[in-house]
């Protein structure tokens, strides 16, 4: 339709505009460019007078040198003496120099912060080696037995104990290439972007201290199992365990955080302000405090919870008070419930009826809001008093006997 032929015009047109701007745009840019190589052939001009004039006065000056060869004998010998006067001079100013830094303070500081680094690197390699045999002498072979005809562990309790140790090998073979190829360059030594690189994957570290735990809870457990226990010690019997148990190497990943941190803290100590890499350090120790800082919270936390369960699972008839995540266990013990008589009758008590010939022996938890108060039954099972068994501390009053009767 016409209507329609409009509006494809309408279109056209506006591409036909569109491409005249970009014709001027171009052609605007293309006399910009032919003025930028007019002035370099400007400038390509007077460099080649300058040269010109250059060779000139090279020429002038070798009739000068002509007349140095024609010089006196006893001229060159005397030159000669001078020149070698004058290199003796200057190797000996220059061994001065270098005694002088040798023995100054900033060459010393730079001596103990190669040696960190040295020792940095030592260090890290003998921690890739604790995690090689942890993961090749006890991972993969329990991975492998659970995988058996009749398996002395589950999958599930090898995920449990090991877990993220295969990554954390990983992650620390490649920081120790770093290392290596480091010290390589010596005595350029630049550290911060191995830092930097190890900083963002240090956060599966948080799931393993979190976990650590709770690992060796799961495999005392699991060495209740005579094939277990008995294949356990096939494995710890390896040479490359040096008689160290698993529980050993399991604990290893848990000091390697605050190891770093004094690391950084001995380095930054003998670096100075001005260094390249000071700014980068601080800022990977601070990264490094607040995660240690985080998985101690965490750890704590975790700890506090599983302590606060197991607890909860003694008592016979639970306690819901402990299922609160703020309830800090403190501690526990047994405390003797002495009969209290007067005038010869046995008075009320909070805590239970008592006989006036028998005391009670009452274990008690002490947590930072509630006071559990529990009777142990002849099986060893626990029973929260039915009267008085839960105390609250949240609104009680601290009350401290001065005299002694």
């Amino acid at each position: 339709s016409y209507s329609d032929i409009l509006i494809e015009r309408e279109v056209l047109m506006q591409k036909y505009i569109h491409l005249v701007q970009i014709v001027e745009t171009e052609k605007v840019a293309a006399n910009q460019l032919r003025h930028q190589l007019e002035d370099q052939d400007t400038e390509i001009e007077r460099l080649k007078s300058e040269i010109v004039a250059l060779n000139k006065t090279k020429e002038k000056m070798r009739p000068y040198q002509g007349n140095q060869e024609d010089e006196d004998p006893d001229i060159k010998k005397i030159k000669k003496v001078q020149s070698f006067m004058r290199g003796w001079l200057c190797r000996r100013k220059w061994k001065t120099i270098v005694q002088d830094y040798i023995c100054s303070p900033h060459a010393e500081s730079m001596r103990k912060r190669n040696q960190i680094v040295f020792n940095m690197v030592e260090a890290e390699s003998e921690y890739v080696h604790q995690l090689y045999v942890l993961v090749n002498c006890f991972l993969r072979p329990l991975r492998m037995a659970a995988s058996s005809k009749k398996p002395p562990i589950s999958h599930d309790d090898v995920s449990s104990i090991f877990l993220n140790s295969e990554t954390i090998m990983f992650l620390h073979e490649i920081f120790h290439q770093g290392l290596k190829a480091r010290i390589a360059n010596w005595p350029t030594l630049i550290l911060a972007d191995l830092f930097d690189i190890l900083l963002p994957m240090l956060n599966i570290y948080q799931e393993f201290v979190r976990n650590h735990q709770y690992s060796l809870q799961v495999l005392a457990n699991c060495k209740q199992n005579r094939d277990f226990d008995k294949l356990l010690k096939q494995y710890e019997a390896n040479p490359a365990c040096e008689g160290r148990m698993l529980e050993t190497f399991l604990t290893y990943p848990m000091f390697q955080i605050p190891r770093y941190i004094i690391t950084l803290h001995e380095l930054l100590a003998h670096t100075p302000h001005e260094h390249v890499e000071r700014k980068s350090l601080e800022f990977a120790k601070s990264k490094l405090e607040e995660l240690s800082r985080v998985m101690h919270d965490e750890v704590s936390d975790t700890e506090n919870i599983r302590k606060n369960l197991a607890i909860e699972r003694t008592i016979v008839e639970g306690c819901d008070i402990l299922l609160d995540t703020s309830q800090t266990f403190i501690r526990q013990g047994s405390l003797i419930q002495v009969p209290s008589v007067e005038r010869g009758k046995l008075s009320k008590v909070r805590l239970g009826s008592l006989s006036l010939k028998k005391e009670g022996e009452r274990q008690c938890f002490l947590f930072t809001k509630h006071f559990l108060i529990c009777t142990r039954s002849s099986g060893g099972k626990l029973h929260l008093l039915k009267t008085g068994g839960v105390l609250s501390l949240i609104e009680c009053t601290l009350v401290e006997e001065t005299e002694v009767s």
